[in-house]
C-alpha cells in the first residue's frame, strides 16, 4: 500500500530484486516496489494487452526518468511519459498515463533491480570504437550481463558463464530477437575476476552510452552455508 496503486510483491531487499503486479488506473500514478532502495532498472509489461516491454534505467541518459527503453526492440532510448518524469523512491516507482505501464483495469507486472555489493550491478558504460574496449568494474566475476546500447540502435546482448566457459565470451543471445544463438568475435566481452571487458566494435561504438545489468559468478555477499 505504499503507493496510490496498491501493489502485490514478491521482494528481496537483500538480493536487491522484486516482482511487482497491479491494475492499471491510466492516470499517473505511484507503485510500492517492496525493495528499501530505489530500483535502478525496470522491466514492466501488460499481462492482457499486446503492448511492448518498457525499461527504466538509471544509467540510460542525464535525466533517465524522462526516458525509456524496450526489451522486445533495438530503439535508442527517447522521452515518452512512462515514469511520469519522476525517478524511483526507496519505496515507490511511478507511471504515466501510458497503456505501455499503466492501462486502465488492466493487470501488470514488473521486475525491479538495484545494485548489491559483490552480487550484481547495473550500470553504465562509453564505447570507444576499438576492438580492446572499455573494462567495466562491476566489484566481482560477472556470470550474466545484459547490455544494451542507450544513446544509438542495436539489439539488447546477453552473455553468459555457462554457454561461453572461456574468454573471449562469443555466444550472442538477442532478448529482443527470436533468432536461434550465434558466435561473433567482434561482439564479445571477457569476464574479469572484477568486472567485465568489451572485445569488439558491435556493441560499442565510440562515445555512445551502453547500459548493463551484471550477476555475479560466486555472490559470496548472500551464500547461504550448508
Amino acid at each position: 500500500t505504499n503507493g496510490t496503486i496498491t501493489s502485490s510483491v514478491s521482494a528481496n531487499p537483500s538480493a536487491g530484486f522484486s516482482i511487482v503486479s497491479w491494475d492499471g488506473t491510466a492516470a499517473n500514478a505511484t507503485v510500492g516496489h517492496g525493495l528499501s532502495k530505489p530500483p535502478e532498472m525496470l522491466i514492466a509489461k501488460s499481462r492482457d494487452n499486446a503492448t511492448p516491454w518498457p525499461v527504466y534505467h538509471s544509467g540510460n541518459t542525464a535525466a533517465p526518468e524522462t526516458e525509456y527503453l524496450q526489451l522486445n526492440a533495438t530503439y535508442a532510448t527517447a522521452d515518452y511519459p512512462t515514469w511520469n518524469d519522476t525517478l524511483p523512491t526507496s519505496s515507490v516507482f511511478s507511471l504515466g498515463t501510458t497503456s505501455w505501464v499503466n492501462p486502465s483495469a488492466s493487470p501488470m507486472i514488473a521486475y525491479a533491480f538495484h545494485s548489491v555489493d559483490s552480487y550484481s550491478k547495473v550500470g553504465s558504460f562509453i564505447g570507444n570504437g576499438n576492438a580492446d574496449g572499455p573494462f567495466v568494474h562491476c566489484g566481482f566475476r560477472p556470470a550474466y550481463v545484459l547490455i544494451k546500447g542507450s544513446s544509438v540502435t542495436g539489439s539488447w546482448l546477453l552473455h553468459d558463464t555457462t554457454r561461453s566457459t572461456y574468454n573471449q565470451m562469443n555466444l550472442r543471445l538477442f532478448p529482443n530477437a527470436s533468432s536461434a544463438e550465434d558466435t561473433n568475435t567482434d561482439d564479445s566481452i571477457d569476464a574479469l575476476s572484477n568486472g567485465f571487458k568489451i572485445r569488439g566494435t558491435i556493441r560499442n561504438e565510440s562515445a555512445a552510452t551502453y547500459i548493463f545489468l551484471a550477476f555475479a559468478e560466486s555472490p559470496f555477499k548472500h551464500t547461504n552455508a550448508r
